[in-house]
């Protein structure tokens, strides 16, 4: 045996051992002073010994139930220990070397940041094994969070921050020759989700783990994610993300952990009359881990990603050696492709498959995991009655919907429970979050669809369906069937089906069957009765038609699952994400379920993790955070932050404060410059607003008001323009979904404007726009420090919550906004003086509709000069007649001004007017800056998780010894 000592200032190079021996990784150990790599060398590998001893990553869904001590479980995480900088930088060598994704002759900047990730995920799996070894050991209640999107963005400067390894970890790789900043930029962001969504579920894990609460993701494992977006002379492009291109090093590949999963088929029953899913199309999902470590804390949680394939058999070798390739891996791809893309389009029957194929996969391998995790913990025999007791499945919007079939499908077909058991333990066990109001975001299904790809969860559907129905009959009863009937309307599963027999038996009256009855009899009399007694039997089957024919689905009409109805059904739990939209989905999208069960009900408002968004993305006002609250607990206790009102007026406090606003605003300027090529004045106001290309987002006021503002400026003089406008950088940025043209036209519309106003030499820094392509989570950790402005203008009662605008009052930005989302909450805490407040208000929103209908409305003539302007051509050739339009007319579809641009117009210009005012006196703007700090304290993702944890799951904290 060699033993090879291995130091970070050794230059002696080991690769030669490459070319002569076979080398085996037994043991070792980079954080302990006397660390020694052991290695097993010989020329033939047929005389190996192996050593038993060695780092190893525990599966805790398969092994046997661990016996774990505490004393053990101790013994196993990092405790008070921490590795100096030579100990890290000798396992980045050693990383460099013994695991490499690049080739042996060089250490650049790649193979730097893969090595460094992989050190820090050592140091990660030890705290991983240990917190889920004592989990098991206590045998704890478990949140599950299923979600279609996690948007973690860069993981190496997140991770080693909350293992508060930052200095030491920069100290190491400068002993190395690299910068950690420089190593870190070589980390793509994880193409794992799109906006608000996927973010707020990764400040959820991040929240959870810090808390120390015993929780795990779910998720898909995306290829290509959304897509990378270019921007062309032709506006947005898109193109497949690479960020698997070069492998991924935070990921742990568990070919152990699969599960079958199943597509079309047939139901039949068993002799005993069982159901059972037969043939069809079976794929895999195979599991793989990404740890998520929390602040100063031990608790190292676990995101598991589900990837698809089928078994090598399903490859037709036949048919590949005699040409017919695509028929030789036509089932592989079919299962590959499941985890592809997310949210593929969907305009073609394809598409829809698709999609739904990513939604049960998600659900049916989530839950024969947790059921797996569940079954082991438990011991035999397994009491199901006590899986709610020790399980909460939390869907994050109705992507997940199907875990409620599923559920009951693995506990009835697979665990031979009854259904009354396999219901009564889903609706304790699911609990599901709303994100929207929107009607196309509120899921409808094709029942056909779903029938033909998963038949036997349309059955456990049609079951759910008639017991709601018999609880709405229980609440409601049938004298008043006009009643009745508008109820299933707004509350059914099932839309545009016919009623279950059992339904129909409780709505034909005694008397009617009675008249049918005597007509049947009739039917077979001599003819004179039949005549005598023909007016009254026509009145019979008059009443006994009428009774049917009002509960008789339309053949007109489309037959769907509505999701959302599921979910508030099945679940115990329904929440929304904001004061106001929780007050919507109360009395308007699901106000006869809140009548019905008033209890399920809950308000969650959205928050953000200050880890990421103000301690790691700007060092700069973290620093001055904990200078002037005197202690870095803010970073886990924001209240702290409030704080900071008592120091608004502090003169030093608002040098720092401007100061290190300054700093961040040159870093956005180099970053802009380098994205996109225009050059920005760091000292014009910069505004932003980031965020999904939507119209209820409204960019195009945004854009319009610009518009506007431009137009103004070349009706002046340059001493005009000057005393009338401060100087603004107004940047952009997010993707429009491929198939949505009119938020592609938006933003091609918005580039246009920017081509034309930045090559305008008389305007010259007075205004700049700015679109940035390709905005994730990396991008906005640039932008947000640097922010002055930020946008949050959609049409109100529209927007669920919102997180981007607690990220910018957290960084002290200040925002223009309407009323709407998590906005109303933000304006409560930061004061309404510190606050642009522009606007319709939610409430008016039904009747300021109406009144366009009715050709009531009249424009602002501002708004129509705007609107003149762009179609003059100013802008360039493109024809943006289709945009102006959609804000025109009365009714019609993508017509009428549906999202209320013109009518907001007048009141928007006119704030931004009192924004110009405000920013001149910067004494008075740093004021107001510092105080949306301050009370964006309420908008920790830890004070919802602790919400949630307390109000939901009914879990709680699990401190590692």
């Amino acid at each position: 045996m060699a033993t090879i000592p291995f130091s970070a200032t050794s230059s002696q190079s080991n690769s030669g051992l490459h070319s002569k021996f076979f080398s085996c990784f037994i043991h070792f150990n980079p954080w302990s002073s006397n660390s020694k790599l052991l290695l097993i060398t010989t020329r033939n590998s047929s005389r190996r010994r192996r050593r038993t001893r060695k780092l190893c990553v525990k599966n805790v869904a398969s092994d046997p139930r661990p016996e774990v001590s505490d004393s053990i479980a101790h013994e196993d995480t990092l405790g008070t220990f921490v590795p100096d900088s030579a100990s890290i930088a000798s396992s980045i060598k050693y990383h460099a070397e013994f695991t490499p994704s690049f080739s042996l002759e060089h250490f650049d900047l790649p193979k730097a940041f893969f090595s460094a990730a992989q050190s820090v995920r050592d140091l990660l799996i030890i705290n991983w094994n240990a917190t889920y070894a004592y989990y098991e050991k206590k045998n704890v209640k478990q949140a599950y969070y299923i979600s279609m999107e996690f948007l973690q963005g860069r993981a190496l400067l997140n991770a080693v921050g909350n293992l508060e390894l930052s200095g030491t970890y920069a100290e190491a790789l400068k002993k190395l020759g690299y910068n950690l900043e420089d190593v870190a930029r070589q980390e793509p962001d994880a193409a794992l989700g799109n906006g608000g969504l996927g973010r707020l579920a990764s400040c959820f894990l991040d929240s959870l783990a810090t808390l120390n609460y015993p929780a795990w993701g779910y998720g898909l494992r995306y290829k290509y994610g959304l897509f990378k977006q270019l921007i062309t002379k032709d506006g947005q492009e898109e193109v497949a993300e690479n960020w698997l291109e070069m492998g991924n090093p935070w990921e742990i590949v568990r070919n152990d952990i699969r599960y079958p999963v199943k597509f079309y088929g047939e139901v039949i029953s068993g002799p005993d009359g069982k159901k059972q899913w037969v043939g069809g199309e079976d794929i895999t999902a195979v599991a793989y881990d990404a740890p998520i470590p929390g602040y100063k804390t031990k608790t190292t949680i676990n995101l598991r990603l589900w990837s698809t394939k089928v078994a090598s058999n399903n490859f037709d070798l036949g048919a590949f050696n005699t040409g017919n390739h695509a028929k030789a891996y036509e089932a592989m791809k079919n299962a590959e492709k499941i985890c592809y893309v997310l949210y593929p389009g969907d305009e073609s029957l394809e598409g829809k498959t698709l999609r739904l194929k990513q939604q049960y996969t998600l659900c049916s391998a989530s839950l024969q995991d947790i059921i797996a995790r569940f079954e082991k913990r438990s011991g035999e025999p397994v009491l199901w009655e006590k899986f709610p007791e020790k399980v909460a499945v939390q869907m994050n919007d109705t992507h997940p919907t199907l875990c409620i079939p599923e559920l009951i499908r693995i506990l009835i077909d697979v665990k031979g429970l009854s259904w009354k058991e396999a219901w009564d333990i889903t609706r304790r066990t699911v609990a599901y979050t709303n994100h929207t109001v929107l009607p196309e975001a509120l899921e409808k299904w094709s029942l056909e669809l779903m029938q033909e790809l998963l038949p036997r969860h349309v059955e456990i559907i049609k079951m759910i369906d008639e017991e709601l129905i018999h609880t709405i009959i229980a609440e409601y009863g049938t004298e008043d069937l006009d009643l009745l009937q508008q109820k299933l309307k707004e509350m059914r599963i099932l839309d545009n089906i016919e009623l279950p027999e059992s339904v129909v038996a409780l709505l034909i009256k005694p008397e009617e069957i009675s008249a049918a009855d005597s007509i049947e009899e009739a039917e077979v009399s001599d003819e004179e009765t039949k005549a005598t007694d023909e007016e009254d039997q026509s009145e019979g089957l008059d009443a006994v038609k009428e009774t049917k024919v009002s509960f008789e689905p339309d053949t007109e009409q489309p037959q769907v699952v509505r999701m959302a109805n599921l979910c508030v059904a099945g679940g115990y739990a329904v929440n929304g994400v904001a004061e106001i939209h929780s007050e919507i989905v109360k009395n308007e999208v699901f106000s006869e379920f809140y009548k019905l069960w008033p209890e399920k009900f809950q308000n969650k408002t959205n928050g953000v993790t200050p880890r990421r968004w103000i301690c790691f993305c700007n060092p700069e006002l973290n620093r001055i955070i904990t200078k002037w609250t005197g202690t870095e607990n803010w970073v886990t206790n924001t209240e702290i932050l409030a704080t900071l009102r008592k120091f608004a007026d502090n003169e030093d406090l608002q040098v720092e404060w401007r100061e290190a606003k300054k700093r961040n605003k040159i870093k956005v300027a180099s970053f802009l410059k380098e994205k996109t090529g225009y050059l920005v004045s760091p000292d014009a106001m910069f505004d932003i607003q980031v965020k999904r290309i939507h119209e209820y987002k409204r960019q195009l006021l945004n854009i319009l008001g610009i518009v506007y503002r431009y137009k103004k400026m070349k009706e002046m003089s340059p001493e005009e323009r000057k005393e009338s406008f401060v100087p603004r950088v107004c940047i952009f940025g997010g993707k429009a979904f491929a198939t949505y043209i009119q938020a592609k036209r938006i933003v091609k519309f918005i580039t246009d404007v920017g081509a034309t106003i930045n090559h305008d030499p008389e305007i010259g820094d007075l205004l700049k726009v700015v679109f940035v392509p390709d905005y994730n989570v990396s991008v906005a950790e640039v932008l947000i420090p640097g922010s002055e402005l930020s946008q949050h203008i959609s049409t109100a009662g529209m927007e669920a919550s919102g997180t981007s605008n607690m990220k910018f009052a957290m960084n002290g930005c200040l925002q223009i906004g309407t009323l709407d989302g998590a906005n109303v909450e933000i304006r409560d805490e930061v004061g309404e003086d510190n606050f642009f407040l522009f606007g319709a208000r939610a409430h008016e929103i039904v009747g300021l509709r109406k009144e366009r209908a009715e050709g009531k409305f009249v424009p602002d003539p501002r708004f129509e000069e705007v609107k003149a302007f762009v179609r003059s051509g100013v802008f360039g050739p493109y024809n943006y007649d289709e945009l102006m339009r959609s804000l025109e007319g009365n009714e019609g579809y993508g017509r009428a001004d549906y999202f209320l641009v013109g009518k907001d117009f007048p009141s928007y210009i006119e704030c931004q007017k009192k924004v110009d005012e405000a920013y001149r006196d910067q004494k008075k703007w740093t004021r107001m800056s510092i105080l949306n700090t301050a009370g964006s304290y309420k908008f920790s993702s830890d004070r919802t998780i602790h919400e949630y944890a307390r109000d939901i799951w009914k879990i709680d904290p699990i401190v590692l010894p």
